[in-house]
């Protein structure tokens, strides 16, 4: 039997308190695509993929499970998040967050990731 490949991710379900309280949040932080909203939901576009925020909590915050995020400068991404008065947590390495609701997000530049994505993708984002 032949196995499928995965290829790719499409989309991390981030758990909040709060739908617009969590896009409001992101907003401060980041330049936001396209944002589509549904009962006790909200997708925002984030390169070629979205997250997804749900309403509701069913577990506790999280203290190591996260998501990697991938964004074009670090730095100003430090920066914003102090501005927003975020929790940065402690780490040279890495710049880990967390948002209102206790999801942990690691913030990733583009030119220090494993995987690249091929100049078709990147012209279509914007990023040639």
């Amino acid at each position: 039997m032949t196995k499928p490949r995965p290829i790719g991710m499409n989309h991390v379900a981030l758990e909040v308190d709060d739908v617009d309280e969590a896009i409001e949040f992101w907003g401060r932080i980041f330049e936001l695509g396209a944002v589509e909203r549904e009962d006790g939901a909200a997708f925002i576009e984030l390169g070629d993929q979205f997250i997804a925020l749900m309403k509701g909590r069913s577990q506790p915050a999280d203290t190591t499970r996260h998501f990697g995020l991938v964004v074009d400068d670090k730095d100003a991404t430090r920066r914003a998040l102090e501005e927003a008065g975020a929790e940065i947590l402690p780490g040279r390495r890495f710049l880990d967050f967390l948002d209102p609701s206790g999801n942990r997000i690691q913030v990733v530049q583009y030119d220090q990731i494993r995987f690249a994505k091929t100049d078709e993708v990147l012209r279509q984002m914007g990023l040639d």
